[in-house]
């Protein structure tokens, strides 16, 4: 990652640690499940979309964080949910044990349940960034649309639907498109929203890259499934083969699925040349989760 990148990640630690509630407070133990699952690490790759949208549009930061926090959460949530054993059943998340095995199956769920309203807390009553309530409500629409069966958990039931199944690369797509390009989609239209941009040709612009970015980041997971180092991924390798899910590698070939990881890499920087310098992250983001090792 760049340095501006890093200090993206590193105030989105902030602001997340802040939304958070306080581990003394009761229940403590679902407070600490919670923060187990938001604090442990991970790239911030939703955060810094946002960060860097709405930075593109000359926002300071404070403006850009319930959005920023709003899409981590529902990330961390996601993951909790996605490593039960009635999902994906893994034991091992970002180098250390899955939220269900530190804190057991009712908690884990409970801890998602919690995480995905806060998300909706923090936009609701974020008021001091001076974005106005329409805006606020438009924001809103576009994080419930991204999380429900038009987005992440539609995408979910896809992917569950189609373990053990011979997919087809538009099947795949369509998957994908839901299950991790629907909250990367809506981390940048959030960052744009928030940061004032009504411009309906340049939001355009960059839901293409977010789409892109999207699929760019599903394939080079895939692919790090094959070939990447657990020490490095901070989970099991090969789990998706294990488990007979249709993946880009299983269906396309490395080869083809590196290929094509370039190709919607320069599509997504095509996309976002309209706004000139000022795309400097987004264009480094792009790049970084093309070339990213975990």
């Amino acid at each position: 990652m760049t340095p501006a990148l890093r200090a993206f990640a590193a105030h989105a630690d902030q602001a997340l640690a802040t939304a958070l509630p306080p581990l003394q407070q009761p229940p403590l133990e679902l407070h600490r499940a919670m923060h187990y699952a938001v604090m442990g690490g991970g790239k911030r790759m939703r955060p810094l979309l946002v960060y860097a949208t709405g930075s593109a549009f000359g926002a300071p930061l404070e403006r850009l964080d319930a959005a920023a926090v709003a899409v981590e959460v529902i990330h961390a949530y996601s993951l909790v949910h996605d490593d039960l054993p009635a999902m994906d059943d893994d034991a091992l998340r970002r180098g250390r044990p899955t939220c269900h095995i530190e804190f057991g199956e009712a908690m884990a769920i409970l801890a998602g349940d919690a995480l995905q309203a806060l998300a909706f807390e923090v936009l609701t009553a974020e008021t001091s960034a001076g974005i106005d309530s329409r805006t606020r409500l438009e924001m809103l629409h576009v994080l419930a649309r991204a999380c429900g069966s038009q987005g992440m958990a539609g995408g979910q039931a896809f992917d569950l639907s189609a373990v053990g199944q011979r997919l087809d690369a538009n099947e795949l797509e369509r998957m994908h498109v839901y299950k991790t390009g629907a909250l990367i989609r809506a981390s940048v239209r959030l960052g744009a929203l928030a940061a004032g941009c009504t411009d309906r040709t340049l939001l355009d612009s960059l839901d293409r890259y977010a789409h892109c970015v999207g699929l760019a980041f599903q394939i080079r997971d895939d692919i790090l499934d094959v070939e990447g180092d657990p020490d490095q991924i901070g989970k099991t390798v090969g789990k998706d083969a294990a488990s007979d899910k249709p993946t880009y590698p299983a269906i396309l070939g490395l080869q083809a699925s590196a290929a094509h990881l370039d190709e919607l890499t320069e599509q997504a920087l095509a996309a976002i040349q309209p706004l000139g310098e000022s795309a400097a992250c987004l264009r480094d983001l792009a790049r970084f989760v093309a070339e990213r090792k975990s």
